[in-house]
């Protein structure tokens, strides 16, 4: 099993390298070409609400990204410095009219995830919220 880790600063601008480094590695893994647009799209996401989610809670840690090469399955697990509830959909905190907006683009990008990758799993804990997303390889196809 071979790993790659991505960290970059919590702006806008990395999310473009984090979705060209995945297909990359995807690409490596095994992935089918027809889905790899199907990956960059959801990695796009998933780093775009790390990044919405470090900015509005003040957090200048960096946005984690793990790349993961198993034998039968690529796996992409995308995790943010806000811990607790606070990085959960629906948390029931008091909110502000930016904060109420934030989540419903929070939710939109949970929507288009979960409509591009069929394995989708969203969590949230003490050290953060985590995406983790996956797709079968080529030759997890191929073996019986």
């Amino acid at each position: 099993m071979a790993t790659v880790e991505l960290r970059f600063s919590a702006l806008p601008e990395h999310v473009r390298t984090a979705r060209l480094v995945a297909a990359a590695v995807a690409r490596r893994a095994g992935v089918d070409e027809a889905v790899l647009d199907e990956v960059r799209l959801a990695v796009g996401e998933a780093c775009s609400r790390a990044v919405g989610l470090h900015e509005s809670h003040d957090i200048s840690a960096p946005v984690r990204v793990l790349l993961i090469e198993d034998e039968k399955k690529f796996s992409i697990e995308v995790g943010d410095g806000v811990s607790g509830a606070a990085g959960a959909p629906g948390s029931g905190e008091a909110e502000s009219v930016s904060e109420s907006d934030a989540e419903g683009e929070d939710e939109m990008g949970l929507a288009v995830i979960s409509g591009l990758v069929d394995d989708v799993e969203v969590t949230a804990g003490e050290d953060g919220g985590m995406i983790r997303m996956s797709w079968p390889t080529t030759t997890a196809a191929v073996l019986p």
